[in-house]
């Protein structure tokens, strides 16, 4: 799984950049938001990533924060929110902003991104408030959110892959849980997924 890219920043288009990474150039779609945070093109620049993967596409999806990742995984569980929904509430409200949407019930807020109704809103709203806390979005969001990534990054990532195999998200949460607390903090993604595999599997 490619969680991370640093490289140049290739070429931008609408909602997608690419990155060169070593004489590779790599496509991924993102939020504006995350669009405007690369820079120029030409210049050094980091993305967090998620490969998602269907029957007929695979596609790879840039986050300028490691906390926008986590909320674009959370977003995508809600039935009826695909990536390009997700990116469209991303582009429109920050982590912090989504946060405060979804902690007060604010549906119409969530309702400003393009292509989100009123009723889908709200499901978005009613299905994440009691998760919105435990994810970053705060007033000092880069810094903050930078410094704390790497554990929550490997844990999130590990998770993913579990479910990227078959488990239900909830079966995957627990195993890595578990394998993080035998594994210790600063586990590396791998071994928390080799740990995990086996308690998810037993």
């Amino acid at each position: 799984m490619i969680a991370k890219l640093r490289g140049l920043l290739d070429e931008t288009g609408t909602d997608w950049a690419v990155i060169d990474v070593a004489g590779v150039g790599y496509l991924v779609h993102c939020s504006s938001k995350t669009l405007a945070a690369l820079g120029e093109t030409g210049e050094a620049c980091t993305v967090y990533t998620d490969l998602q993967v269907s029957e007929n596409d695979m596609r790879l999806l840039g986050f300028a924060e490691a906390g926008e990742r986590d909320w674009f995984r959370l977003l995508t569980q809600v039935q009826g929110v695909g990536s390009k929904v997700a990116l469209a509430i991303l582009s429109t409200l920050s982590p912090g902003e989504l946060r405060a949407a979804c902690s007060g019930g604010d549906a119409a807020m969530v309702a400003r991104a393009q292509g989100v109704g009123p009723k889908l809103a709200g499901r978005i709203v009613n299905e994440l408030k009691d998760k919105a806390g435990a994810l970053p979005g705060g007033g000092i969001a880069g810094a903050a959110i930078g410094a704390a990534a790497p554990a929550g990054g490997a844990s999130a990532d590990a998770v993913s892959a579990l479910e990227n195999l078959g488990f239900k998200p909830a079966v995957a949460a627990r195993a890595v849980a578990a394998a993080q607390g035998e594994l210790g903090e600063d586990a590396s993604e791998s071994d928390l997924i080799r740990v995990a595999l086996k308690r998810a599997a037993g």
